[in-house]
């Protein structure tokens, strides 16, 4: 804990009901941060409830970000309630099924694109104009290690994706005081999921592919085990604060050594 790392920043978490997002979010706002928790579930509003109750200032929106509309009323809310927005986590994201690229319907392909890239892509775009009139502002994106790896295809090229616009954005906007950058985890250990992913749910056959994502993903680093979610959340926070004020269009490893 860093006290006072983020104070008087204006930070929205996207993904912010659960897992690394629920992190980020619960650890700026104690260390200062005024935070807008974005998530299309409902029970986000459990995570505002706690960084309330704890003396932090938090707001929750429930919107869909795989829509513009999403991300527009995420980055809206943020500006009315707090004037500005100082800092973007886009941490939305996720393979939905684990399965060779032979086998994946073109429906599922269009899925996996919606959910890893395009809630990013609309949530730097979203908040690019209160951050233009600030002439100030820090976007972390939440990439991941595997662009390279196996059963996971149309993830990967999302995740790419995101890489691509990390750079490209850091490039295009340095001159207006944007910085622009992503953290790359590898696979992460953390408690089950409210939501599953895969709403339908997993065939044997899935759980056996799963599985092999989970031995590649595991013998691919250097220490053989997953990370933490403490292990992800410190890095994303380094770069959102002005200790990493000279860093922009990086994306840095976070995967024990695997760099995807």
């Amino acid at each position: 804990m860093f006290e006072g790392r983020f104070a008087d920043k204006v930070m929205i978490v996207t993904g912010a009901a659960q897992g690394i997002g629920a992190g980020v979010a619960t650890r700026a706002a104690a260390e200062g941060a005024r935070v807008v928790l974005v998530d299309r579930a409902e029970f986000v509003a459990d995570v505002e409830a706690e960084i309330t109750q704890a003396g932090g200032t938090a707001i929750s929106v429930v919107c869909d970000l795989e829509t513009y509309e999403g991300a527009r009323s995420a980055a809206e809310a943020a500006v009315a309630a707090f004037g500005r927005i100082d800092i973007l986590v886009n941490n939305v994201g996720g393979a939905i099924r684990m399965r060779p690229y032979a086998e994946f319907e073109p429906e599922q392909i269009d899925a996996e694109i919606r959910r890893s890239l395009m809630p990013t892509l609309y949530g730097c775009h979203a908040v690019l104009p209160a951050m233009l009139e600030q002439g100030a502002g820090t976007i972390v994106n939440v990439s991941s290690n595997a662009t390279r790896g196996i059963r996971r295809v149309p993830y990967s090229a999302a995740k790419g994706g995101v890489n691509g616009l990390t750079m490209s954005l850091a490039m295009e906007y340095g001159e207006q005081g944007i910085r622009v950058v992503a953290t790359a985890p590898g696979g992460t250990s953390a408690p089950p999921r409210k939501v599953p992913r895969n709403a339908s749910g997993d065939t044997a056959q899935e759980q056996a592919w799963t599985a092999e994502a989970v031995e590649q993903v595991t013998t691919s680093t250097f220490v053989k085990r997953y990370g933490t979610l403490d292990e992800q959340i410190a890095p994303i926070l380094f770069l959102a604060s002005d200790e990493a004020s000279y860093m922009t269009g990086s994306v840095l490893p976070v995967a024990g050594g695997d760099l995807g």
